[in-house]
């Protein structure tokens, strides 16, 4: 462990096992545990614990009493070396709560890089958050869940074990899910249904008008029309170029908790 160019509070317990990087600052009371990498230019606040097998990317800022890295709540976690990855330029706000994963599991939890967890936060065993995620105030992952890049995720939204949450998705406060939640779609409800696609999302990040409109295509001949085997075939004929679809159709195929349902009052016309 190196202490050149580093501003880590005297109180602050840092375990001689830890791995410091360049420019990193750690506030007053924080705990570093042992097997930690924290990447250079990290800004750990006060009270926050880093647990072992954690590994901070370049530039990540924890707030005040966060937990990263505490072992797994799972009573068939067997004490082993897990592992936590947390991208670079994420931002972990105050009281958030993230866990190693399980052997079970595959023993890795990761967030990506440029995300933002607001406070309350909680990010389960065995989680993969990809990168540019936000996830707003109390949003809780259970464990196992996939959340995709880009997803937007409403304040006290929950997520059931093993579900997924697909690419550029947005999901309304108070949402919860024990489906997957296909990519490019709103989602809003205590037992949430699909509400339309995130056409602001898809307007924001800058989605070609022919991929708007061959997802909005796609999404009524599921949503709307008969079965999914009945609907699929069409689909992949008339839109195989359009890669947004492929992706749509991809992770629905996948599924394996079955996907979200949709709601009657689902807008696709804006």
């Amino acid at each position: 462990m190196l202490f050149d160019n580093l501003n880590i509070h005297p109180t602050s317990i840092v375990s001689p096992e830890a791995r410091i990087g360049e420019g990193v600052k750690i506030g007053a009371y924080t705990i570093i545990g042992p097997g930690t990498i924290i990447g250079d230019h990290c800004e750990i606040g006060p009270h926050v614990v880093i647990d072992s097998g954690t590994e901070l990317g370049q530039r990540v800022r924890i707030f005040q009493f966060s937990s990263v890295g505490a072992p797994p709540q799972d009573l068939k976690y067997g004490g082993g070396p897990t592992r936590l990855q947390i991208g670079e330029g994420t931002i972990i706000r105050e009281s958030c709560t993230i866990h190693r994963g399980t052997e079970e599991g595959g023993g890795l939890t990761t967030i990506g890089k440029n995300c933002l967890l607001m406070a309350y936060c909680h990010v389960a065993h065995d989680c993969h958050v990809g990168d540019n995620v936000i996830m707003a105030n109390g949003a809780t992952l259970g464990g196992h869940v996939t959340v995709e890049e880009y997803v937007v995720m409403g304040g006290l939204c929950a997520i059931h074990q093993f579900c997924r949450v697909g690419a550029y998705a947005f999901l309304g406060g108070m949402s919860g899910a024990n489906k997957d939640i296909p990519p490019f779609v709103r989602f809003w409800g205590q037992r949430g249904k699909v509400y339309g696609l995130n056409l602001v999302g898809l307007k924001r990040h800058g989605f070609s008008k022919e991929a708007v409109t061959a997802l909005r295509d796609a999404y009524r001949m599921i949503f709307k029309g008969p079965t999914l085997e009945e609907a699929l075939p069409g689909i992949e004929s008339r839109y195989a170029h359009v890669p947004e679809v492929k992706r749509f159709l991809q992770f629905i195929k996948d599924s394996e908790r079955g996907i979200a349902l949709f709601h009657e009052n689902g807008n696709v016309k804006d």
